[in-house]
C-alpha cells in the first residue's frame, strides 16, 4: 500500500476509486484527518490531509507520529509527502515541482520527533532520508508528462507559522537549502524510524524573499 499526506491545498483525491473511509486512533492520539482508503490504477492507496480536512492545523499543531504511526499501522510501506514550499532558487519557478533528497531542520524543538525514548534508545541514520527508487519513478512519470521537475534539492524545515525575514531567507540559501517549508521534518525522519520509504513531491508556490 502507498500512503499520500496531502499539504496545503491537497486535502482529497478525487482520482481513487472504491473508496472508503478509515479512522485510527493512535498510542500519540489522533491523526490528523480520517484516512481515505481507494485504489488508483490497482494500487491500494491511503490517503491523509496532514492540515485537517479543512487545514484547520497549523504546522506545529500536526500530530506528525499519529500519522506515521497509522499509516505503518494500515500497511503502508512507501510514503509520498506532497507540500507546499517556497523557492530559494532563481531557477526554481514558482509551479514548478522538486524532489528534495535532503532536509535540513530548523524547527524549534517544539515538535514530538522521535518515536524512540521512554527507554528505548535507538539512533537511526538520516543520511539518506529518501527513497531513491520512489523518487526515480516520480521523476520518469513527471517527464513523461512534461512536467518541470528539479531533483535532488535540499529542503529547509522551518518552525512557522510565520514566514521568513529576507535575513533568514539569505541564511538558508547559504546554508544549501534549495526550498523552504514548514511540515516535512518531523515526517521524513519517523517515516526513516517506522522503516517507510519516504519522499516529498514539493509544489513550488512562489519565491521566498531574499
Amino acid at each position: 500500500m502507498i500512503g499520500i499526506i496531502g499539504g496545503t491545498g491537497l486535502y482529497a483525491m478525487q482520482e481513487l476509486a472504491a473508496t472508503r473511509t478509515h479512522t485510527l486512533a493512535t498510542p500519540y492520539g489522533a491523526p490528523s484527518a480520517p484516512f481515505t482508503i481507494g485504489t488508483l490504477r490497482g494500487r491500494e492507496v491511503a490517503f491523509l490531509a496532514r492540515h485537517g480536512l479543512e487545514h484547520q492545523l497549523l504546522p506545529g499543531e500536526i500530530n506528525f507520529r499519529a500519522n506515521i504511526w497509522a499509516l505503518k499501522s494500515l500497511g503502508v510501506r512507501t510514503v509520498i509527502g506532497v507540500s507546499a514550499v517556497g523557492s530559494l532558487r532563481q531557477e526554481i519557478h514558482p509551479g514548478d515541482l522538486a524532489l528534495p533528497s535532503q532536509y535540513l531542520d530548523f524547527t524549534r524543538g517544539t515538535r514530538a520527533a522521535s518515536f524512540f525514548g521512554g527507554g528505548l534508545v535507538a539512533h537511526v541514520s538520516s543520511a539518506q532520508p529518501t527513497c531513491r527508487a520512489t523518487a526515480a519513478l516520480i521523476a520518469c512519470v513527471a517527464r513523461s508528462q512534461g512536467v518541470t521537475l528539479h531533483e535532488d534539492k535540499t529542503y529547509a524545515c522551518v518552525e512557522g507559522p510565520r514566514l521568513g525575514t529576507r535575513a533568514e531567507s539569505l541564511f538558508l540559501r547559504t546554508a544549501g537549502a534549495d526550498l523552504v517549508g514548514m511540515t516535512n521534518v518531523p515526517e521524513a525522519f519517523l517515516a526513516l524510524e517506522a522503516q517507510l520509504g519516504y519522499c516529498t513531491i514539493a509544489v513550488v508556490t512562489d519565491y521566498d524573499c531574499w
